[in-house]
């Protein structure tokens, strides 16, 4: 499919750029080692409905969103392939558990909260996922609580524990592989401890996308990719073997010829050295481009040729320098994408491309191609 010049500001999701990510990914791991796609954030700020779907067709094998009210979205959206939710809360266990979505838990309170839910709603054996914290620090089981986690589960049948998670930390930085391999000993640790704990087989998975990429002896039965199948893969070597799956575009709505000594925007941020021509976009910080990405620092494509973000990033507009670009009112411009990724933009402002592409402004127009 040829893609349409942009005649408004779009997201423009490549499904098949998105197809191609999920191949070189799973090309990494073992032909039974299980995929979870982690749709989080509106899919990482793109469109969770048609990303899933796609991937659900693709094979994967299960999904992971942040909350509960992510994956319900999912589920009347028809999707059907089994989904977990790594931060649950008590106030929506009822509708995790209608939704069949799958918790994971992470602590005594919210594993005795959960079960009591589950027998509230009298299911049986219903599947959760135990996280282990193993040197994040953020959310997790110690292994010393398995003795409690085993009372708590031996004298009730209405949740079954099916897996064992934990997170990594760094698995993108060679500088951190000690520290990788140190939480790595922690997780087979309390795999092996929960393995004599508890009476049924589970599932075991603890890898990110640079952790499937790096640290492949470690899939274990499952791995979790988020970032990886969007486009990118925290290391130059690995994002050229990805494709950007979204591609932010606008127009030029408006040009200026600037004098000298004139300002442009709030503030008057930016004056002119020399006769300038400014083209205004319309998109600005509402949608998810900050004011950090103002002030000459950033780069946007026009025709193929970069033109710098110039003056303050207004809430609905950004101001560029097309200054000997050959362009006019209604062209098209790319802000990130392909040939522009969002990894690079995003180092301008001191930031990463997670922050960038699952803050964009769900105001933007969604357009889903190939």
């Amino acid at each position: 499919m040829k893609m349409a010049k942009a005649q408004e500001t779009v997201l423009e999701i490549d499904l098949k750029a998105l197809g191609h990510n999920y191949s070189f990914l799973r090309s990494k791991i073992k032909p039974e080692t299980k995929f979870m796609a982690v749709v989080k954030a509106y899919a990482y700020g793109s469109d969770s409905v048609a990303i899933a779907r796609h991937l659900q067709e693709l094979g994967v094998d299960y999904f992971a969103v942040a909350y509960a009210n992510e994956g319900i979205h999912l589920r009347e959206a028809g999707v059907t392939a089994p989904i977990l939710v790594l931060h649950p809360q008590k106030a929506h266990f009822q509708s995790l558990i209608e939704n069949n979505l799958e918790p994971s838990i992470y602590s005594k309170s919210i594993l005795s909260d959960f079960i009591l839910t589950a027998q509230k709603l009298g299911v049986k054996e219903y599947p959760i996922h135990l996280k282990f914290n193993t040197g994040l620090n953020r959310l997790g089981f110690s292994i010393d609580d398995l003795p409690e986690i085993s009372k708590l589960i031996d004298k009730q049948d209405a949740a079954k524990v099916i897996a064992v998670l934990s997170h990594l930390a760094a698995t993108e930085d060679s500088n951190e592989t000690e520290f990788t391999n140190f939480q790595l000993k922690r997780f087979e640790a309390i795999c092996k401890q929960a393995g004599v704990t508890f009476k049924d087989k589970f599932l075991k998975h603890v890898l990110n996308t640079s952790g499937i990429i790096n640290y492949p002896e470690a899939q274990y039965d499952m791995v979790r990719s988020g970032i990886g199948l969007y486009g990118y893969g925290n290391h130059p070597d690995v994002d050229s073997h990805l494709i950007p799956v979204a591609t932010l575009k606008t127009i030029i709505a408006q040009k200026h010829n600037i004098p000298v000594g004139e300002s442009v925007g709030y503030n008057r941020k930016y004056s002119s050295n020399s006769e300038t021509i400014t083209a205004t976009l319309p998109l600005g910080h509402a949608d998810g481009i900050g004011r950090e990405y103002g002030h000459g620092k950033t780069f946007v494509s026009v025709h193929g040729q970069l033109a710098p973000i110039i003056g303050n990033v207004c809430m609905d507009m950004i101001m560029i320098d097309v200054t000997g670009i050959e362009c006019s009112e209604g062209d098209e411009v790319i802000i990130f994408g392909k040939e522009l990724p969002a990894s690079e933009f995003s180092q301008t402002a001191n930031t990463i491309s997670y922050e960038l592409i699952t803050g964009l402004s769900q105001r933007i127009k969604r357009l889903i191609i190939n």
